[in-house]
């Protein structure tokens, strides 16, 4: 089966998946702490950038697409930091806030060009209801050339094959970035 996808540049494109938040912390290490033998890091610099299927959604709206962000966060400061940081490079967001559960969050704490540690803050979204999901890209997908379904095994895309079945049914090519671990559940992406 041949797909045509749409001009890039003027296709509105919807990334659905797993959203994160990266943090980093960088500084200088001049000694090991009393506490424990590891170093103290001395933050003097303090970035965030968009994570997971943000940074999918970040990346096509680099290369010109119309991109239009759909996932599960909390309500929180990461989410907040991730909508100012995707608004500021025209990536749409169209968040689903969970309100028991925190924005997926990693934190790297990195001195002397290397990473000393990395945090996970999350509790992943396995169980959280689908509908608000798919409410959102039947909306969409009358304005849409192309589906991205970006999986980093976080729960969001819990009911991946539901998603698959309403695009094609309208027509809009799917297209998965898959990092989870059961790739059964794409099968119905098979020709």
């Amino acid at each position: 089966m041949k797909v045509t996808l749409p001009e890039f540049e003027r296709a509105g494109v919807m990334v659905v998946g797993d959203v994160m938040l990266d943090r980093y912390w960088y500084g200088p290490t001049s000694r090991i702490s009393p506490e424990a033998p590891v170093p103290v890091v001395k933050v003097n610099t303090i970035e965030e950038r968009p994570g997971g299927a943000a940074n999918v959604a970040m990346n096509i709206a680099s290369l010109g697409a119309n991109a239009r962000l759909v996932g599960l966060t909390g309500i929180d400061d990461a989410a907040r930091a991730l909508s100012k940081s995707l608004a500021d490079v025209n990536v749409k967001c169209d968040f689903v806030s969970v309100p028991t559960h925190p924005t997926i969050t990693k934190l790297r704490v990195l001195s002397r060009n290397q990473q000393l540690i990395r945090l996970d803050f999350e509790e992943g979204f396995e169980g959280v209801d689908p509908q608000p999901l798919h409410e959102r890209i039947n909306q969409a997908l009358s304005s849409i050339g192309a589906l991205v379904l970006s999986d980093y095994a976080k729960g969001a895309l819990a009911s991946v094959q539901q998603m698959i079945q309403l695009a094609r049914k309208a027509g809009v090519p799917v297209l998965i970035d898959p990092k989870g671990t059961d790739l059964s559940a794409t099968a119905a992406l098979r020709c």
